[in-house]
């Protein structure tokens, strides 16, 4: 068996989002969101993934929207790479949920409380070990919770999770393995075979068990997540190499200024335009220097 990942936005609607995905939703939200209580016991999902039509590229309802039996609303988002204010873009996306239910001039009674489960391939919170946290409002300093759960936030950082098949104990632990391990599996593990929706859910993510459509849009949609990750990491590192080329331009010209006084315009210039290599160089040439010609004459050999 070759299993596809679900960390692929298009394969999480399909696992996640179908029609025939209740089961497997509702003892996923009840691993994560009630430590694997039974709590849930129905669900509707709205704007469901069709298998009979399959969903483009340019489709943004990829994420996966529910409704409990008491009402309460749930939206589950899978995200591989991290983007600028993230976390303020999960907050807004909460709001809107909570507030869309509404239409002008409805009593605010109406509305009913929404949980926002957020599942990121990389770390957010550096100060948490913890791979699942949780957050409701709370007031700062007695943690009185002020709207009993209205609105709550869950994360899933899946890099935080190092468990192997043989130390998974919890319900959540198996789903969480599902999601960050599933394509390294061959066939459906034992211990992950006895929770039935989440064999249900393997067989979902089984390439044998998917059209050659689907499977054209999956490696597509993957070959998109892995450029957009490799973007990102290239702009951390281009961000890196400018601030160690910043503060290295800085303690130069410390250094020239203490040494000779204040540096000319145009001899500045020069300095500000070398690379980080030759910066580092003039680090230790600067104290054979004698005099101010010295580094002139220095920075036009470069």
């Amino acid at each position: 068996m070759r299993f596809v990942s679900p960390k692929i936005d298009y394969v999480f609607k399909k696992i996640f989002g179908s029609q025939q995905s209740q089961a497997i939703l509702i003892s996923f939200l009840n691993a994560i969101v009630y430590g694997g209580e039974n709590i849930i016991q129905s669900l509707t999902i709205v704007n469901p993934y069709n298998p009979g039509k399959i969903l483009s590229l340019k489709d943004t309802y990829l994420d996966v929207k529910a409704i409990l039996a008491d009402g309460s609303i749930v939206v589950i988002e899978m995200q591989v790479s991290s983007m600028t204010a993230f976390n303020k873009r999960v907050a807004y996306n909460l709001a809107k949920t909570y507030a869309n239910q509404l239409i002008k001039g409805e009593n605010y009674p109406r509305l009913n409380p929404v949980i926002a489960v957020t599942i990121t391939d990389f770390i957010l919170f550096q100060q948490s070990e913890k791979v699942i946290n949780q957050f409701v409002f709370q007031e700062k300093e007695k943690n009185f919770e002020i709207l009993d759960q209205e609105l709550q936030l869950i994360f899933v950082e899946l890099p935080k999770f190092q468990k192997t098949l043989s130390e998974l104990t919890s319900l959540s632990d198996k789903w969480i393995y599902f999601l960050k391990e599933a394509t390294s599996l061959d066939s459906i593990p034992e211990s992950l075979e006895e929770v039935s929706e989440i064999e249900l859910a393997l067989n979902l993510a089984n390439q044998a068990n998917m059209t050659v459509e689907e499977l054209e849009v999956v490696d597509t949609r993957g070959m998109m997540l892995q450029d957009e990750k490799g973007r990102i990491t290239y702009a951390e590192e281009k961000g890196q190499e400018k601030g160690q080329l910043t503060e290295a331009i800085a303690l130069i010209k410390r250094q020239l200024k203490k040494r000779f006084g204040e540096i000319p315009e145009e001899t500045s210039s020069k300095v500000e335009d070398l690379s980080l290599a030759d910066l580092e160089s003039l680090t230790e040439e600067i104290f054979d220097f004698t005099s101010l010609s010295d580094l002139v004459t220095w920075l036009a050999k470069r």
